[in-house]
């Protein structure tokens, strides 16, 4: 048995660059279209206006971490509605899912970040450095000032893009025209130069450098995306039924006896990871389809049909085999699963948002004392109430607590407490939390023993409403 070190004494393979040659052709025009739409919204969005009121950020999409919240457009999502972040999670995941089972790994071959941006970058060092062959012999050639300055221009330009990058991204996270004009200043906080730095050096690297050893070794997609597909996803595919025997083939030859691959290798030199289509599906493929137009290019020169590499099912592919008519498969179980999934989940979200309060109410009863027993033998327990008001206008709301007849309320604050009554007026400035120390009593026959169960009311003068349960202690009977 061979070594499988293949005898070097190394487990370590040496990385081939990859030189992949420009293609033209129907999927390129879409990762182009892709390419376009994603950067500009990546960089576009933070500088987007969203009038939200006196005293808000005015930034579309913003989340203000100092501040504590996530601004979307119209929607203000709190600390506390974490679970709409765990919504738009769990859609993005089971979409991507659904698409994977559909069209195969189209998210890596066409909007994931890393492909995105390697497509940038790939597109800017062929303008210096010029296609496959060209970049080919520059660095096979021994430095001289012209390949030093065509290099110094290739990184120096990937380096600027890559500071955009970092830039944009730290956009999200404070005000883009306010954090701009501090960058360029120095005026900026270390914290901000470090994000900057750390995502620009993230983007060099990945983009610039590693390249297709991020897909292959790096992501954990292509491990476990097998088990969304199956013979029936539509993945970039050889129609070897077609191909085969191939050869080369010239003009005037009869094409009798043999296939329309004519081994030119253009699906190979053209591939952003390197890889050969003929040989069936691949790890390292991430089903951009450039190999489909190059090879399309090629039955055009020697007048063969096209789609020898096509987008198609391994189902379609076996009975086109066989000599029988396939078809595409939408629905299948698995299909139908995600879908109704991605249906669910996201009404859901829907309902959610909808029915979403612009009050909340929290309860916290003091643990220490656990009552107190007033002179006049009533029990009066302390609770903390905090409560939160969501709308940009300041809010009075009345306090009141349901399960203790006669219960009487009261407000303490700066080493004084307002007079008992049956309920509690609160004010709460705009988008802020009011905390208030309230006091509840209670005459003793009223308990229902050791733990009464009680429940704060808040209501608003803009019909909002909010509760809390909670219980009210007191002695043993």
């Amino acid at each position: 048995m061979a070594p499988l070190d293949g005898g070097t004494g190394s487990f370590y393979a040496t990385r081939a660059k990859v030189y992949p040659r420009a293609v033209g052709g129907f999927y390129r025009r879409i990762k182009w279209a892709f390419l376009a739409v994603l950067l500009g919204i990546y960089y576009i969005v933070p500088w987007l206006r969203w009038d939200r009121g006196p005293g808000a950020p005015d930034q579309a999409v913003l989340i203000d971490l100092p501040g504590r919240r996530a601004y979307f457009l119209w929607i203000e999502i709190w600390p506390q509605e974490v679970y709409y972040l765990s919504g738009l999670l769990i859609l993005g995941a089971v979409g991507l899912f659904l698409a994977t089972s559909l069209l195969g790994r189209v998210w890596c071959g066409y909007a994931c970040p890393q492909t995105v941006w390697t497509d940038l970058f790939m597109w800017v060092e062929r303008l210096i450095e010029g296609d496959r062959v060209q970049r080919m012999r520059l660095d096979q050639q021994p430095l001289t000032t012209a390949k030093g300055a065509r290099k110094v221009a290739k990184h120096s330009a990937w380096l600027l893009i890559s500071a955009a990058t970092g830039g944009a991204w730290v956009f999200y996270f404070i005000d883009a025209p306010t954090a701009f004009a501090e960058i360029f200043s120095g005026q900026s906080s270390v914290e901000v130069y470090f994000f900057i730095g750390l995502f620009t050096a993230t983007t060099y690297l990945l983009a610039g450098w590693a390249r297709e050893q991020v897909c292959t070794y790096m992501c954990p997609w292509p491990r476990f995306q097998a088990a969304m597909l199956d013979v029936h996803s539509l993945v970039v595919t050889y129609r070897d039924y077609r191909g085969e025997k191939r050869g080369k083939h010239k003009q005037g030859e009869t094409w009798e006896g043999r296939g329309d691959c004519v081994d030119c290798r253009a699906c190979v030199v053209v591939c952003p990871t390197g890889i050969d289509i003929r040989d069936g599906q691949q790890l390292e493929c991430i089903g951009c389809g450039l190999c489909a137009d190059a090879c399309d290019e090629i039955m055009d020169r020697v007048g063969r049909p096209r789609g020898l590499i096509a987008f198609d099912t391994l189902a379609n592919v076996s009975a086109a085999g066989r000599g029988e008519t396939g078809r595409y498969r939408v629905l299948r179980p698995r299909t139908i699963a995600y879908g109704l999934l991605l249906l669910v989940v996201g009404a859901v979200m829907a309902v959610a948002l909808a029915m979403r309060a612009d009050v909340e109410l929290t309860v916290l009863r003091d643990r220490s004392p656990l009552f107190v027993t007033l002179a006049d033998g009533a029990i009066r327990n302390g609770y903390t109430v905090k409560v939160l008001n969501k709308t940009r206008q300041l809010q009075a709301y009345r306090l009141t607590v349901d399960g203790l007849p006669g219960a009487r309320l009261a407000i303490v604050g700066d080493g004084s407490i307002t007079d008992d009554q049956a309920h509690a007026s609160l004010e709460v400035k705009p988008d802020a939390v009011g905390t208030f120390r309230v006091t509840v009593r209670a005459e003793r026959r009223q308990l229902a023993g050791e733990a009464t169960d009680v429940r704060f009311r808040l209501e608003g003068d803009n019909d909002a409403r909010a509760s809390q349960a909670t219980v009210f202690l007191g002695p043993k009977p």
